[in-house]
């Protein structure tokens, strides 16, 4: 597997840091943020979010949390996975 780098938050330090890449071959974009905590995990569990679908974080997923300040960052990694698959 090959990612491409899209970009870091802006504010970083030296390590861990949110980040965004590409994986071209699978045009899936991959990000690296900060683990949700147990308050958020319990909102999220409590909310169904489209009909007939179950609420909750199934095994095998994750939420991560980014800063809005990101979200540049992020249409670049939309823009560059959809370019792969041209």
């Amino acid at each position: 597997m090959e990612l491409d780098f899209v970009g870091i938050d802006p504010e970083t330090g030296k390590e861990g840091s949110p980040t965004a890449w590409v994986d071209q071959e699978s045009r899936e974009i991959v990000i690296q943020g900060w683990t949700a905590g147990p308050d958020l995990l319990d909102a999220i569990s409590r909310i169904a979010w489209a009909p007939d679908h179950t609420p909750g974080i199934p095994n095998g997923e994750a939420v991560v949390r980014i800063p809005a300040r990101m979200a540049q960052i992020l249409r670049e990694a939309c823009d560059v996975a959809e370019r792969a698959g041209l």
